[in-house]
């Protein structure tokens, strides 16, 4: 395991989730306009190594609107 890189995502994440694999899935919310909120989501495998950096988009009312993946393959944002 990589412990610098996992020293970092723990300083610019706010919250993580231990995986059962040894991974983990790290995120952050940002506050929008309105009452929208945007949380970005990085999962990485048990070495700290990026598998997937996505975002969340969330009305008013908490409710997933979009989402829009970044990493591996930038997929745009897509409405639900």
């Amino acid at each position: 395991m990589n412990n610098n890189q996992r020293t970092k995502n723990e300083k610019e994440f706010d919250i993580w989730i231990q995986k059962e694999d040894g991974g983990r899935i790290y995120s952050f919310e940002v506050a929008g306009k309105l009452g929208w909120k945007a949380k970005y989501l990085k999962e990485v495998n048990k070495e700290e190594i990026n598998i997937r950096f996505w975002q969340e988009i969330y009305d008013q009312n908490n409710i997933l609107k979009e989402i829009h993946e970044k990493y591996p393959l930038d997929k745009g944002h897509q409405k639900l």
